[in-house]
């Protein structure tokens, strides 16, 4: 018997769970008070880290692979877009290091594990 757990929903993915626990991280580090003030940087990355999630279940939603590969690409790049944004924060002092690095580190493994999620889903339709 087959011990992985049938993928039947996007909520089922590991990789949309994940992307939900970052978004919910970026909507509380945004709430504090240097960044709350700040509406365009914080409106951004607020939007890019809801991307990710989003374009996974859009993306899972969709009738062929092709369009489900491209939905976690864009999902891969709103990854991308949220760490230049982590970047800025950092450098303007609405995070401290520790913060700054724990959260890119989630957003880069999150975008790895979006990338070897697209590599399988290739593999298997070229089975």
């Amino acid at each position: 018997m087959d011990s992985k757990k049938r993928i039947e929903t996007f909520e089922d993915l590991i990789i949309w769970q994940k992307a939900v626990e970052l978004a919910k991280e970026v909507y509380l580090i945004t709430e504090r008070e240097k960044l709350r003030t700040d509406f365009g940087l914080k409106s951004q990355m607020r939007n890019s880290a809801v991307s990710i999630s989003s374009n996974i279940a859009e993306g899972f939603e969709r009738r062929t692979r092709k369009e489900y590969l491209n939905f976690l690409n864009i999902a891969k790049a709103s990854a991308g877009e949220l760490r230049s944004q982590l970047y800025i924060a950092r450098e303007v002092g609405y995070l401290n290091a520790d913060e700054h690095a724990e959260l890119r580190e989630k957003a880069k493994f999150l975008s790895g594990s979006i990338w070897n999620h697209m590599k399988a889903i290739a593999r298997a339709s070229e089975a």
